[in-house]
């Protein structure tokens, strides 16, 4: 489930603090373009399942030379509202609220939602109501109400209520920018064991604009989020570690934490962690499981995977060689502005008919028909 639209903080926080390198095994492409600055937000998902959240910082493997990945992060989305332990009316063992909206059906969750609030005065379901105003879900969408619902829920204490009302302040939706309220709110709801908040306000500390910029303040409330199982604060603080920003440099703990945020998903992790896996960078060196999560973030429309499971497949580094495939993956890395002038050389080298098939499975995996 996705509520409001973070803000977009500030792009390469962590580059500017770290300038951050990893060490691959993998031929670097020439003049990678500079990475792009954090997507602003994630855009709201009448879905009901529970967010992970944002990202990001961006990690480049090379093979057979230093690589300097640029690291990028951005606030992690705004809060999910977890199951009321306040009993429903009808059934002491069943949150009626929040099974309704698990199944979609959000009309009944605004209804059931509604009658807690007013009746039970429930904290939890008010920041539903919240929700539920914030994404449209059952009802018009209506910012006022969704910041009147989260300001209700915040102040009988609920941490989510919290955190969203902090990211609107932020944003400036539902009301004025109010980046000070916005600080004690995050506070607060990271005090009450809120991951994502404690997140949400290190990347506050790290951009020195909202606070005075403190990278050990940071790096402490990335650990509380990192070790709550948060992915995005699991991956920024093994930049920290790697680098010794904020925290004594440790790759393994680094690396750790890498392969923590890749099994929750983190593309970006997963690159970071393959290249450590690739080059046995505080861990043992296993280039199967490396190129394998360099496939599977390939999938994920990660372009440096792309890139590097390219290089990978066209040098037969730790696989068989397979040019067909790996050129596809240039092409369609390419597309994303991961350009690399080595396997255009290798490209140009085809035959006719093998650059057509590289060509139309590059075609096929972007979808579009080259006329």
């Amino acid at each position: 489930m996705k509520l409001l639209r973070p803000i977009s903080l500030l792009a390469g926080l962590l580059m500017t603090m770290a300038g951050a390198t990893a060490q691959v095994s993998l031929t670097p492409p020439a003049a990678q373009p500079p990475a792009s600055p954090p997507a602003a937000a994630k855009k709201e998902a009448p879905k009901p399942k529970a967010p992970t959240a944002a990202k990001k910082p961006a990690a480049t493997p090379t093979p057979a030379a230093p690589l300097k990945p640029t690291v990028t992060t951005k606030p992690v989305a705004a809060p999910t509202p977890s199951p009321s332990p306040t009993p429903t009316f009808d059934d002491p063992n069943v949150d009626n609220v929040y099974g309704a909206y698990q199944r979609g059906l959000y009309k009944t969750t605004f209804d059931l939602a509604t009658t807690r609030a007013q009746f039970a005065r429930d904290p939890k379901a008010m920041t539903m109501l919240g929700e539920l105003y914030a994404n449209g879900l059952g009802i018009k969408r209506d910012y006022a109400k969704a910041a009147d619902w989260y300001q209700r829920a915040a102040d009988a204490g609920d941490r989510e209520g919290m955190f969203a009302l902090a990211m609107m302040r932020l944003s400036g939706r539902g009301g004025a920018t109010n980046r000070d309220q916005a600080v004690k709110l995050l506070a607060s709801s990271a005090k009450l064991g809120n991951p994502k908040a404690a997140y949400n306000l290190a990347l506050l500390y790290l951009d020195g604009n909202t606070l005075p910029q403190d990278v050990k303040r940071a790096a402490e409330l990335l650990r509380t989020a990192a070790d709550a199982g948060n992915p995005e604060a699991q991956y920024a603080l093994a930049t920290f570690y790697k680098e010794g920003n904020g925290v004594p440099k440790d790759l393994e703990r680094a690396v750790r934490l890498l392969q923590a945020a890749s099994l929750a998903d983190n593309v970006d992790a997963e690159v970071e962690y393959a290249i450590a896996l690739f080059n046995g960078t505080g861990t043992p060196k296993n280039q199967a499981a490396a190129i394998a999560l360099l496939r599977k973030a390939a999938r994920q429309n990660s372009p440096i995977a792309q890139n590097r499971l390219a290089r990978v497949l066209v040098s037969g580094l730790g696989v068989p060689v397979d040019k067909i495939e790996g050129l596809k993956w240039h092409l369609v890395a390419k597309t994303a502005g991961k350009g690399d002038p080595e396997l255009d050389e290798r490209l140009s080298e085809l035959s006719p008919e093998d650059r057509a098939k590289v060509e139309a499975a590059a075609r096929k995996w972007t979808g579009t028909t080259g006329k």
